[in-house]
């Protein structure tokens, strides 16, 4: 087996709110969710995904522990280290999350727009939370008329971020790690046998953006340079691409860079030059689910 990863925040001014765990048995990826407005907490987004990871690798470590209570768990504890702050506001920090438990079955759990992509070597599996993206849509779409750093992206960008708090872990919405641990109720989780898998990957949206909205890359095309360059290889590759587009005419967002993170996984050896992987052959499933 070979683990890699790479987190890269957005900018050299500002710490990432991105936090990774990567191990042979456990893999937690977050992605804390930008703060426009007044959070009620003193300590901020980076504070509450470092403090929620390490509870959710304590919590998710146990085989016997399913994804979602180890989920609860950490979301409780971590409430429970700032109670002076007001975890009733509907901008109290939260964070997109992502684990993969490693052993004879893959265990997953994602919960908001982190992702996780699974090669089986005749397909590959992409599970990917996308409740959000189906909120706040017309605030979106006004947002993505104006360029990066304009005044009125600036606006739109305030009132689309309380379009999407209004939707924040309610029924009809979407869901996101916060204070509320009946959040973990709504993760998307599975298991599928090990032997099945040939590698994976996990994914903040910060480098998932080479596949939508670039389309720079497909899945198989992804994995594949994952393979044989390495994540840092790919956040480069998203980098440069937002260097060539810094005000996001061509490829419309909310900020030129995101923290991106990435955790690559190869459970089998590296293929030789005698047995070349196929991309071409692959197929893509994108799926999406919803549990209540």
């Amino acid at each position: 087996m070979r683990v890699e990863a790479a987190s890269v925040a957005g900018s050299d001014d500002k710490k990432s709110e991105d936090w990774v765990s990567a191990t042979a048995e456990l893999i937690v990826v977050l992605d804390g969710q930008t703060a426009r407005t007044d959070t009620g907490c003193s300590h901020g987004v980076a504070w509450y995904t470092a403090h929620l990871g390490a509870a959710l690798v304590a919590a998710a470590t146990d085989p016997g522990t399913p994804l979602d209570k180890a989920l609860a768990a950490a979301i409780e504890a971590t409430a429970k280290l700032h109670p002076d702050c007001d975890l009733t506001s509907p901008a109290t920090p939260g964070a997109a999350v992502a684990v993969v438990r490693l052993g004879p079955r893959i265990d997953y759990l994602v919960l908001g727009d982190v992702t996780i992509a699974l090669d089986t070597g005749r397909r590959v599996q992409v599970i990917v939370d996308d409740r959000v993206e189906r909120t706040a849509v017309p605030e979106r779409r006004y947002v993505d008329r104006f360029p990066i750093g304009s005044p009125e992206k600036a606006e739109g960008l305030i009132r689309m971020k309380h379009a999407e708090l209004a939707a924040r872990n309610t029924a009809g919405g979407f869901w996101v790690a916060a204070a509320d641990p009946t959040a973990a109720r709504h993760a998307i989780t599975g298991s599928v046998d090990a032997n099945k898998v040939k590698r994976l990957a996990v994914l903040t949206d910060g480098a998932t953006r080479i596949v939508t909205p670039f389309r720079a890359l497909r899945w198989p095309s992804l994995l594949a340079l994952l393979d044989s360059a390495g994540p840092a290889a790919l956040v480069q590759r998203v980098r440069a691409l937002e260097a060539a587009d810094p005000l996001g005419k061509k490829w419309p967002r909310n900020k030129q860079s995101d923290d991106a993170s990435v955790v690559y996984v190869a459970l089998t050896e590296r293929p030789t030059a005698e047995r070349p992987i196929r991309s071409r052959r692959k197929r893509c499933a994108r799926w999406r689910r919803r549990r209540h």
